[in-house]
């Protein structure tokens, strides 16, 4: 049963001030009523503020569950940019004392058992808000509404749709790669098995490196493999039961040469146990550090190409490339703009109780591409038919 929601009390808990902190953190000082920071310490969520130039705008706090908990009142958002195990015990405590949740994560089980308890208490469960998932979900969603008005759903037709996403170097080195978030948590998504469909058929891939192709995107080329389990974003960006996929992926794209670039790394995955993954995660971290002078690039690709049985095709693709600056790196740009998107529509009250992606329908992903537009994350669509 779904309770009304809890309504917004305008003060917004932003957890963690890590890679993926940014402006959005900023447009929230503009939008919200109260903004407080949690750090790990208070003088580190400080100097996070004064990095951010936002000192004075939100308040400095150190995170504790207990102290948060302290601090939380009905219809605040909390915001989680910590890793994505840390989230359940974070939601656990927004239910109890009917706070609004939000992540840029995919829904862990862990999540998704608190759902119905959170839909009952009227509280917003917003998951899946930041780049990759995130805006990966509002360009697909978008291209299948457009292919589905021009093509029909009923009408009998085989599709390729690929969804491509990296964080990359704006200048490439040689390990053609520049960490942009965990370096652990980079390493243990290359030893999770990935599930996706080619050639028309369920594929697995235990080491998901171990299916890399090349992949041309707006004249360049790129090095892409499959990641998780793309199978079940079949149904959730709504293609039609009469369409057949003939290749389905979403996936991670590297610069070109990041295959062989990477070869003792896959050596090391394919016999390390967790303490070798982990203390190799901190070699890298070490050997690659990132200074204030790098500059990273975020790359989504996310193509569409439907071929009905009568001869018509439609093509569609988004394509956002963006190089970070001075001021903010592409990937918080990306992450906290899209993030912020969404606490704005928790903190307007359009959001219904319960889970919540970035991109339910494609009415909301046409609505929220806009406003992204608008708030500065620039990408660009090409539609052939």
């Amino acid at each position: 049963m779904t309770s009304d929601p809890v309504p917004a009390s305008g003060t917004v808990h932003w957890i963690g001030a890590g890679l993926s902190t940014g402006s959005g953190l900023a447009a929230l000082c503009d939008t919200a009523e109260r903004v407080r920071l949690w750090h790990r310490t208070e003088s580190r969520a400080a100097d996070a503020l004064g990095r951010l130039g936002l000192a004075g705008r939100a308040e400095p706090r150190a995170c504790t569950l207990s102290a948060l908990a302290a601090e939380l009142a009905p219809g605040d958002v909390v915001v989680s940019m910590l890793p994505a195990p840390e989230h359940a015990p974070l939601l656990a405590e927004c239910v109890r004392l009917g706070a609004h949740f939000a992540c840029s994560s995919y829904v862990s089980e862990a999540v998704l058992e608190q759902v119905p308890a959170a839909e009952k208490a009227g509280v917003v469960v917003l998951t899946e808000a930041g780049l990759d998932p995130g805006i990966d979900h509002l360009f697909a969603h978008d291209l299948v509404a457009r292919a589905r008005r021009a093509v029909g759903d009923g009408t009998p037709a085989s599709y390729t749709l690929t969804s491509y996403c990296g964080g990359v170097p704006a200048v490439p080195n040689d390990f053609t790669y520049r960490f942009s978030w965990a370096p652990t948590g980079v390493l243990n998504a290359l030893r999770s098995p990935a599930r996706y469909i080619d050639d028309g058929a369920e594929t697995v891939a235990e080491r998901p490196w171990e299916a890399t192709r090349r992949h041309l995107v707006d004249g360049e080329t790129f090095e892409v493999y499959p990641n998780r389990d793309s199978v079940p974003f079949v149904a959730q960006y709504g293609l039609p039961d009469a369409w057949t996929p003939r290749t389905f992926v979403r996936g991670t794209l590297r610069l070109e040469g990041w295959l062989r670039a990477w070869d003792a790394v896959f050596e090391e995955l394919k016999t390390g146990d967790d303490a070798r993954i982990t203390a190799l995660a901190q070699e890298l971290a070490a050997a690659y550090p990132t200074t204030d002078d790098d500059r990273d690039r975020v790359v989504l690709a996310v193509s569409l190409e439907v071929r009905a049985e009568a001869g018509r095709t439609w093509t569609g693709g988004y394509l956002l490339d963006l190089v970070g600056d001075a001021g903010e790196s592409a990937m918080a740009r990306c992450v906290s703009r899209t993030l912020a998107l969404g606490v704005r529509h928790v903190l307007d009250g359009s959001l219904p109780p319960g889970l919540n992606r970035a991109a339910e329908t494609a009415d909301r992903s046409e609505r929220w591409l806009r406003e992204l537009a608008r708030d500065g994350i620039e990408f660009t669509l090409r539609v052939d038919q």
